[in-house]
């Protein structure tokens, strides 16, 4: 199956020779990166030296990744910029506005589990309910005061994922003006492994401190949050079961919806959907390669959540099976949305009834094809299968 654009791989076998050497640029590219985002905000980086050099360490990643395509080399150079940027712009107003430091982010509801276990779809459910309320996707790339319109930014990056890689439209759904993760804004995790897999990456994420980035994180919803009605945020990223440990101590009052789906067929949804958007940055994939790294990356996340729930109050962490986001959704949701002390009505019908209908259809995916036995899958997660049988 072919997984981009024939023009996007005619571009790539031309032009990715020019990008030779790029190892040597990562410094003097991310100085310019560093001075387009203080340009753009009127502000500077001085003082943010440790997020400047997580974006160097998530440069220098990239740079050493043998197969990559000149569309990878630029749209990770404009992603480091962009994230600079946005962390500029709320570093600006929080110095300019103190009081936005005050906003209180209230018992928010944080959807959490692997991938492909349907956060999009859950979290896209309960932001519709009364007094909840989600970051959009433009909301999250483009951090702003009410009023502030960085819409357009985020719709090309959309159109540009769209036009390269056709297909990604049946594997997950995007668009600026829905909900999305927070992995827009957090400057590291594992969302950065689904487009790429930069050498040495992976171990300095799960070693990092991401204390920081939930504070950033917190000051990016006070930021939203300012000048607007207070609502109860619905947030959701896979990345955050790697780290739920630290994502209470930010939100210590949060409700915690985690999903669970057979492991097999969700790491399997997802090595495909690592290869589909790796295949527009780089000209070579190793299926086995995405297949190993995921299968230690849902162990060490699930060993890790758990280790962090083990040390929760129960009430706060509601656990929700897939089947019960598919088969038997318009049973089970009402019963969840009462546990959330959520309102069930005509409209969040009308809601579940279109995801539904709407959800995306034609990813095929086989788990041999990354090289990875369901044997293996059960002796890595056994603990993980054995705590939650009855979920998956």
């Amino acid at each position: 199956m072919e997984r981009v654009s024939p023009w996007l791989k005619a571009v790539n076998t031309v032009l990715t020779p020019a990008i030779a050497g790029r190892r040597k640029k990562v410094d003097r590219l991310l100085d310019r990166a560093v001075r387009e985002a203080e340009h753009r905000t009127g502000s500077t980086a001085h003082g943010d030296d440790a997020f400047v050099e997580g974006m160097r360490v998530l440069l220098a990643g990239y740079a050493d990744i043998d197969s990559l395509t000149l569309t990878g080399w630029v749209g990770v150079q404009q992603e480091i910029t962009d994230r600079l940027e946005n962390r500029l712009r709320i570093r600006k107003l929080h110095a300019l506005n103190p009081e936005i430091a005050d906003e209180p982010i209230t018992r928010p509801i944080i959807v959490i589990g692997v991938p492909r276990t349907g956060t999009t779809m859950l979290q896209r459910l309960l932001a519709v309910a009364d007094g909840h309320r989600s970051p959009l996707m433009h909301e999250l790339m483009h951090a702003d005061l009410a009023g502030a319109g960085h819409r357009r930014r985020a719709e090309r990056v959309v159109d540009g994922l769209t036009k390269a890689v056709p297909t990604f439209g049946s594997i997950y759904d995007m668009e600026a003006d829905k909900p999305d993760a927070c992995v827009w804004v957090l400057p590291h995790g594992i969302g950065h492994l689904v487009r790429a897999q930069p050498p040495g990456y992976v171990q300095w994420m799960l070693e990092h401190d991401y204390a920081p980035d939930y504070r950033y994180l917190k000051q990016v919803l006070q930021v939203l949050q300012h000048g607007r009605p207070r609502q109860r945020w619905v947030l959701r990223a896979p990345a955050h079961l790697w780290n739920l440990g630290t994502l209470v101590k930010a939100f210590p009052d949060a409700q915690i919806v985690w999903t669970h789906r057979d492991p097999a067929t969700a790491l399997a949804s997802l090595c495909s959907m690592t290869e589909t958007a790796t295949a527009m940055g780089t000209g070579e994939i190793d299926r086995k390669e995405i297949g190993r790294m995921w299968l230690g990356l849902f162990a060490t996340g699930m060993d890790r959540a758990r280790a962090a729930r083990s040390r929760m109050p129960a009430y706060s962490v509601i656990d929700v099976p897939f089947r019960q986001l598919t088969d038997d959704a318009r049973e089970r949701m009402p019963d969840l949305f009462a546990r959330l002390g959520a309102p069930w009505g005509e409209a969040e019908e009308r809601a579940l009834d279109a995801a539904l209908v709407g959800r995306p259809s034609g990813h095929r995916y086989d788990l041999a094809d990354y090289g990875i036995t369901e044997g293996e899958v059960d002796q890595a997660l056994a603990d993980y299968k054995r705590t939650f049988a009855g979920l998956l």
